[in-house]
């Protein structure tokens, strides 16, 4: 129906500029740290190692809180596909924040937060993956794309709410997007491996 959407077109929209909003600029700014510096991402990675792992925490629970409470209400408010398009809407406003002239962050925390909206137990392996990883290889853009890879393998495989089509589509272009903003990291991932 044209109502519903239009109330999905402007859910979206919503999510997009909630999204957008920078915990780790804000976080640099009060602190007077330059996020350039580092690996230059506007991520809770960076933070932590810029200004300390405190402001890393802080800036990727703000983060994560910025995905899961948009597409929660979503989800609450409307209906389970309006709640995926606000999910995907406040990753992708994270990646191309319009407070940031089109820059953000890696998307990986958003992700997470929107993925516990509406696949929570999906989630939780994906936290036990990244954990797995970062325990044994202190590698955290490696960790984020493994558990990356747990999301995509769980939309195609996994038993999935109604609608099922539109929820492994989702997954699988959550997954896919927070792995192409790790191409370089695989890049030297892979150059290391073939020396």
């Amino acid at each position: 129906m044209p109502g519903s959407w239009l109330v999905l077109v402007l859910a979206a929209v919503a999510g997009f500029f909630v999204g957008g909003v920078n915990p780790a600029s804000i976080v640099a700014r009060l602190r007077h740290g330059d996020l350039r510096l580092g690996s230059g991402n506007p991520g809770a990675t960076n933070t932590g190692r810029l200004l300390g792992v405190r402001w890393g925490v802080l800036v990727g629970v703000l983060d994560v809180l910025k995905g899961l409470l948009p597409t929660l209400l979503a989800l609450w408010w409307f209906d389970r596909f309006t709640a995926y398009a606000v999910g995907l809407a406040c990753i992708v406003g994270h990646i191309l924040s319009p407070y940031l002239h089109g820059r953000g962050g890696k998307g990986v925390a958003t992700s997470l937060g929107a993925v516990t909206a509406v696949l929570p137990w999906f989630s939780l392996v994906m936290l036990g993956v990244f954990g797995i990883v970062v325990a044994r290889s202190r590698w955290v853009a490696g960790a984020s794309v493994s558990a990356a890879l747990a999301l995509l393998l769980l939309s195609v495989f996994a038993p999935m709410p109604a609608p099922v089509l539109a929820g492994r589509i989702w997954g699988a272009t959550v997954a896919l997007i927070v792995i192409g903003r790790h191409h370089r990291n695989i890049r030297v991932w892979m150059a290391t491996r073939l020396r």
